[in-house]
């Protein structure tokens, strides 16, 4: 349940009246807390109990009984939008933001001309695979360790925050200690345990929509998230998979838009697997801006016929800046970090 304070003084008698009934009280900020959840184990008869006697407080103004499934991702928590700080990029409540980078980490070369390339078209976040859960055990798997080194000098060059994929609770610690914004792909979105545990790493986590998961999967997935420490979690819209084989999945912006009333958490889109084709990527990508999405995520290549990941979906760098002006041309200025370091330009990819 969600419990709303008069003020903050009520803050810990009602904390202590849900520590009494086994339940975890969740504050929206530290500081100032006005609104607090309730979360944990209780049957219906206790529950209601309970809720009856924070109601009769004088310091409760509003107990919301049943806020769903996923209290702390709901809006009933936080009425406003969040603001997730990743590095220091902002994503929520406020300018779009524009994720790029390749599928997977190749090579150094590959990585720096488009880590370049993404800085030059006014990225705010880098993205990039270092290990990569493929459906056929014989396609590239990604550098592993190699790949996340390379994430580092391609921050350490462009000032760019760095977005990469864990695949299994045991890499959470050596990918955190790269990784700006922890990704979770959409094959994982249901690993719980993966989910507690890329949780307690504490840091921000990007949250790929399942293939064929419904809007309530996917919050209690974040909720999973966010019960377990995540300093904040991204929604990215992806794509569903669907019978037509003209595209890869179908790019479902209606209920992108939908959760967005459900939840504070910002939410973005992934027009590169949801298309699957590197024609549809920039439309796809404009359209997601224009109906009001917190930003997208697209994969981008040098020379994408050689890429060993997934270059049927990626642009080159040319699409890259050309998708930059076209959302220039519709009013939108993309979201960057508050300090963005020089960086050198790389030259001999393709060249």
């Amino acid at each position: 349940m969600i419990v709303v304070l008069v003020g903050p003084s009520g803050f810990p008698p009602v904390r202590a009246l849900a520590r009494r009934a086994g339940l975890r009280c969740v504050p929206d900020s530290a500081d100032e807390p006005h609104r607090l959840a309730l979360v944990g184990a209780l049957s219906s008869a206790d529950r209601d109990e309970l809720a009856a006697a924070l109601e009769a407080r004088p310091d409760v103004a509003e107990v919301i009984r049943d806020p769903g499934s996923a209290p702390l991702a709901s809006r009933h928590f936080r009425p406003e939008p969040s603001v997730v700080a990743v590095g220091t990029l902002s994503i929520g409540g406020g300018a779009p933001v524009l994720a790029a980078g390749p599928c997977a980490v190749e090579s150094r070369e590959q990585l720096m001309a488009v880590a370049e390339a993404a800085a030059r078209a006014g990225a705010g976040l880098l993205r990039g695979g270092a290990f990569k859960p493929r459906t056929s055990p014989y396609a590239f798997q990604g550098l592993g360790p190699e790949g996340l080194r390379l994430l580092a000098e391609a921050r350490r060059q462009t000032g760019l925050p760095v977005a990469t994929e864990v695949l299994a609770a045991e890499q959470v610690d050596l990918v955190a200690e790269v990784a700006d914004l922890l990704q979770i792909g959409a094959r994982n979105m249901q690993n719980y345990a993966l989910l507690a545990v890329a949780g307690a790493a504490g840091k921000p986590v990007l949250l790929k929509r399942g293939l064929g998961a419904t809007l309530d999967e996917w919050l209690m997935a974040a909720e999973y998230l966010l019960a377990s420490g995540a300093s904040g979690v991204v929604l990215c819209e992806r794509g569903l998979r669907h019978f037509d084989p003209q595209t890869r999945n179908i790019l479902d912006l209606a209920g992108a838009l939908a959760v967005k009333s459900l939840t504070h958490l910002p939410v973005i889109a992934d027009p590169s697997h949801a298309t699957g084709r590197r024609d549809l990527v920039a439309p796809m990508a404009l359209a997601a801006l224009a109906a009001g999405l917190d930003g997208v995520i697209v994969e981008v290549h040098p020379d994408p016929d050689r890429a060993l990941s997934d270059g049927a979906q990626s642009i080159d760098l040319a699409a890259l800046a050309d998708l930059a002006q076209r959302a220039a041309a519709m009013g939108v200025s993309f979201a960057t970090p508050s300090v963005r370091r020089p960086s050198a330009s790389v030259e001999g990819w393709g060249r």
